[in-house]
């Protein structure tokens, strides 16, 4: 089944692995997200996010803002692209256009169609696709340690915007079992946005996209936060 898929991402973070097609001589999130953008085009899926090609140089931030609710509003999935530089510190939450892609990603909005109707959108499912960094490592956000025996994955997820954190380890009746050094391990679709390596992602899309579908089946098992901090 085809879906609608918007992708949210921080155009000029340069800290990332180079990928092969770049055309800017090193690499920046654009880039994958443009290997996403070819994959979904040989698809039944429907990419609703702006084209490389695509130049809102001549609109105000407001006009870029509309322009970007109404790519949202028609999509069911969104895609994040977690890189290294993705987050501004110095800048609040509600001044960045990731959060706030993410915020209107999880709001069912209404709006009148052509006829003069109501229509309302449903929550979006949301997917986190991590970008290796410059020297092609996850561990500035995710690291595998020995928790267990098993051993397990750690999120760092200090490093992300709190409407992400927010909605991570959110399963209302989670399941969990804890280590012989204390350590707390989460089992199953613990969080609302589900996690993936970019090199996992991109060699099996599908599976990863219908997994966040499956998650969204069941988003009343979340503690869902949509408001910006």
């Amino acid at each position: 089944m085809g879906r609608k898929i918007f992708i949210s991402y921080k155009f000029s973070d340069d800290n990332v692995n180079n990928i092969s097609g770049s055309t800017r001589g090193s690499s920046n999130v654009r880039d994958y997200v443009n290997e996403i953008e070819g994959k979904i085009g040989s698809s039944d899926h429907i990419y609703k996010a702006e084209s490389d090609s695509e130049d809102l140089s001549d609109l105000t931030e407001d006009q870029i803002w509309e322009h970007l609710k109404d790519r949202i509003y028609d999509s069911t999935l969104t895609i994040i692209m977690v890189s290294p530089n993705m987050k501004e510190y110095f800048k609040l939450e509600k001044e960045q256009w990731i959060p706030r892609e993410i915020s209107y990603s999880l709001k069912a909005i209404s709006r009148k169609n052509k006829n003069g109707d109501s229509v309302t959108s449903t929550e979006n499912a949301l997917l986190a696709v991590v970008v290796p960094d410059r020297n092609n490592s996850y561990s500035y956000y995710m690291d595998r340690k020995s928790c267990c025996s098993s051993g397990c994955i750690t999120y760092k997820n200090a490093n992300l915007f709190s409407i992400m954190s927010n909605n991570m380890f959110n399963l209302k009746e989670p399941n969990t079992k804890e280590c012989d050094d204390g350590s707390i391990i989460h089992h199953g679709d613990y969080s609302y946005i589900s996690v993936v390596k970019w090199s996992d992602f991109i060699s099996n899309m599908n599976k990863y996209i219908e997994k966040a579908y499956d998650i969204k089946e069941n988003i009343s098992s979340y503690t869902i936060m949509k408001e910006l901090s």
